[in-house]
């Protein structure tokens, strides 16, 4: 059996972002979304969120290259002199492994961005991390620990199978992810030996922010067996703090293409999302 997730990240980014989702799930095969809770358009996102009960909401932890929900002087090993969150992901992954006082910081911030979504009174479908920092087995640690206190039962692993993308566009194909795939492996054995549910394909990665209408249809076509996940980053044009050369509209589009449900419908996979899979 084919099981397939579509989900969005950054849900909450921007008015961009936030109707991009609702449209995407209205209209297209968004089945799912994650919620950044400190962002901007956090409380749009959950006003949209709350009038479309059909669509199932994840939190999507911020811990790098972000606002953080806590007060800047209660993270000072975790932020930059603006307040925001550091950018130097493999550094601060360092300090983090290595020093009990920014662990105890990187804590309490977990902590308090699942109750601020808990606050929100939305069912939590499932919960990953933006640049999946969570592949630090840190931070993977702190957020089974405190997760349990909150209904955590999915999360997202990257382990994407670099066959169906050579299959779908070979001239694009990416070369294998020596760095992120050991990682991800680890933490999906982690977190289902945990009992949290994590899709056994996951695509998204080596085509962040080119989610194509064709690639889309194409990975869909290609669909392994068992349950997937395929994530994008859909708005409706840029917005502050858009990543630069991402095709937000691009991949906006694929969520309300013919092509894209006509591949649903050739693949024969169910549609839904974490909670919808139990």
């Amino acid at each position: 059996m084919k099981q397939l997730i579509i989900t969005a990240d950054d849900f909450g980014a921007a008015l961009e972002v936030n109707e991009a989702v609702e449209l995407g799930h209205r209209d297209g095969v968004l089945t799912a979304a994650s919620l950044m809770v400190a962002a901007p358009g956090c409380a749009d996102a959950v006003t949209r969120a709350r009038r479309t009960p059909s669509l199932k909401v994840g939190l999507h932890l911020v811990l790098v290259e972000g606002r953080p929900f806590l007060p800047a002087d209660q993270l000072l090993d975790l932020v930059t002199s603006e307040g925001l969150f550091r950018t130097d992901m493999a550094r601060m992954g360092a300090d983090i492994f290595f020093t009990p006082r920014v662990r105890r910081q990187l804590a309490r911030e977990i902590e308090a961005q699942f109750a601020a979504f808990a606050a929100t009174g939305l069912q939590l479908d499932h919960v990953n991390t933006h640049k999946h920092y969570h592949l630090h087995p840190t931070i993977a640690g702190l957020i089974l620990k405190t997760g349990q206190r909150y209904g955590l039962k999915a999360s997202r692993a990257p382990v994407e199978p670099r066959a169906v993308l050579k299959a779908v566009d070979p001239a694009a194909a990416p070369k294998p992810a020596w760095v992120t795939e050991p990682w991800a492996r680890m933490v999906r054995a982690r977190y289902r030996a945990a009992g949290v549910r994590v899709a056994d394909n996951v695509f998204g990665l080596a085509w962040s922010g080119a989610m194509t209408p064709e690639r889309v249809a194409g990975i869909i076509r290609h669909l392994p067996e068992g349950l997937n996940e395929l994530y994008l980053h859909p708005a409706t044009g840029d917005y502050p703090g858009s990543a630069p050369g991402y095709d937000y509209p691009g991949e906006f589009a694929a969520l309300t293409a013919r092509e894209t449900r006509a591949a649903i419908a050739e693949s024969g996979a169910t549609l839904g999302a974490f909670s919808d899979f139990d």
